[in-house]
C-alpha cells in the first residue's frame, strides 16, 4: 500500500491528514456528470479547492458525500434550494445566499431538493490551511472558524447562512473563470481563498455584530427554529400563527422572511419535510405506503402519491428502487 494512502491511527482514532488522504469526492458527483467542475487545488496537497456546480436533479440529491474531513466548505449558492444538518443545527440555502460549514470526524448531512436547477462555487479550506494563514487573527474569527486556528474543537458544526451581497457575486463570477494565465492561477487561486476567508470568517471587533449580520442572523434563527419545529410536529403541522408567536414575530414577517430565505413557502416547506420523512421510512423497510402516509399527517392515500410523485419522480409504491437518480446510478 502507498504511504500516502495508508491510516494513521493515534490511540485508535484516524488522524485528520489521514482520513483527508484516502479521501475523495468524485463518486459523490458522478451522478451529474458534466454538471461538477473541479476548477482548482486540492484539499489534500494545496489545502484548499474550487469547485464549480449546475446541474438539474429529479430526486433528492446528496451532496454531504463530497465534504471532505477535517475542512470548512464555504458555498456561494446561486440557484436552488440545498440544506446542511447536523444533529440539531441545520443551514437553508435558498438562492443568493451565502455560509459555510465544518466536517470533522463526524458526517454531515446534505441534500439538494428534488426538480431544481443548481449552481452554486464552493471552496474548501483545510484545517491545516486555515491555521497557516489566519493565526495571528484568532480573536477577530468567526467562533466556527476560531476553534480550529485556536485548536479548540475540530467537531462538525454549521454557520448561518447570508444574502449575497453584491460583492460577493462578483467575486463568485471571477472564481469561476480565473483573468490569468494557467502558469498564474495557482498564485491567483490562493490569494483568492485567503479573499473568501477574509469576506466571511472574520467578524466585528469585540465580537460586536453589525445591524444587517444581527438581523440575517435573527431571521436565520427564526426559520431554523420553524423549520425544527415542523420537523417535530410533521403530522399536524402548526398554523402560521403559532408559528410566529413560537418565533417572536408576526406571520406576516414570518412568511415573508421565511420564503426569502429558503425559496419556498412554508407549506412547500412542509410537504418537502413530510415527502423526506416518508421517504426515509419506505427505505427503511419497515413501513408500507399506508403507514407512510398515515405517519406523516396524510389521510388521503392518493393526494400522498400525488405529492411523493412530485418530488421523487416516481409513486411511493415503487420507492426506492424507480427514482430517475437511482436508475442513473445502476447503469
Amino acid at each position: 500500500m502507498p504511504k500516502s494512502a495508508r491510516r494513521q491511527i493515534i490511540n485508535g482514532v484516524v488522524s485528520e491528514s489521514a482520513a483527508t488522504s484516502a479521501f475523495t469526492e468524485r463518486p459523490a458527483w458522478r451522478a451529474v456528470g458534466d454538471g461538477w467542475r473541479h476548477l482548482h487545488g486540492s484539499v489534500r496537497d494545496a489545502g484548499v479547492s474550487f469547485e464549480w456546480h449546475d446541474f438539474r436533479t429529479h430526486g433528492e440529491f446528496d451532496w454531504g458525500r463530497s465534504f471532505h474531513p477535517g475542512s470548512i466548505e464555504v458555498c456561494l449558492n446561486l440557484e436552488g434550494a440545498g440544506r446542511v444538518r447536523f444533529n440539531k443545527q441545520e443551514a437553508v440555502f435558498a438562492p443568493l445566499t451565502a455560509g459555510f460549514y465544518r466536517r470533522g470526524g463526524e458526517e454531515l448531512s446534505a441534500t439538494r431538493s428534488a426538480n431544481q436547477r443548481h449552481q452554486f462555487l464552493t471552496v474548501e479550506m483545510s484545517f491545516e490551511f486555515l491555521r497557516r494563514h489566519l493565526g495571528e487573527f484568532v480573536a477577530s474569527l468567526h467562533p466556527l472558524v476560531r476553534e480550529i486556528v485556536a485548536g479548540q474543537s475540530e467537531k462538525s458544526a454549521i454557520a448561518p447562512p447570508t444574502r449575497l451581497t453584491s460583492r460577493q457575486q462578483q467575486l463568485l463570477a471571477s472564481l469561476r473563470d480565473a483573468p490569468v494565465l494557467a502558469l498564474a492561477q495557482s498564485v491567483w487561486y490562493q490569494a483568492k481563498a485567503l479573499e473568501v476567508a477574509a469576506e466571511f470568517f472574520f467578524v466585528a471587533p469585540g465580537d460586536q455584530e453589525l445591524f444587517c449580520q444581527r438581523q440575517q442572523r435573527i431571521a436565520a434563527e427564526r426559520v431554523e427554529k420553524v423549520v425544527a419545529v415542523l420537523r417535530e410536529k410533521l403530522a399536524a403541522p402548526p398554523a402560521l400563527e403559532e408559528l410566529g408567536r413560537a418565533v417572536g414575530c408576526s406571520p406576516f414577517h414570518l412568511s415573508r422572511t421565511f420564503s426569502t430565505a429558503t425559496g419556498m413557502t412554508i407549506p412547500q416547506y412542509t410537504r418537502q419535510l413530510r415527502m423526506e420523512r416518508a421517504a426515509e421510512l419506505l427505505r427503511s423497510g419497515k413501513f408500507n405506503v399506508t403507514e407512510a402516509a398515515l405517519e406523516v399527517g396524510y389521510a388521503s392515500l392518493s393526494h400522498f402519491s400525488q405529492a411523493f410523485h412530485d418530488t421523487f419522480g416516481c409513486c411511493p409504491g415503487l420507492y426506492p428502487l424507480r427514482t430517475p437518480t437511482q436508475k442513473t446510478a445502476l447503469k
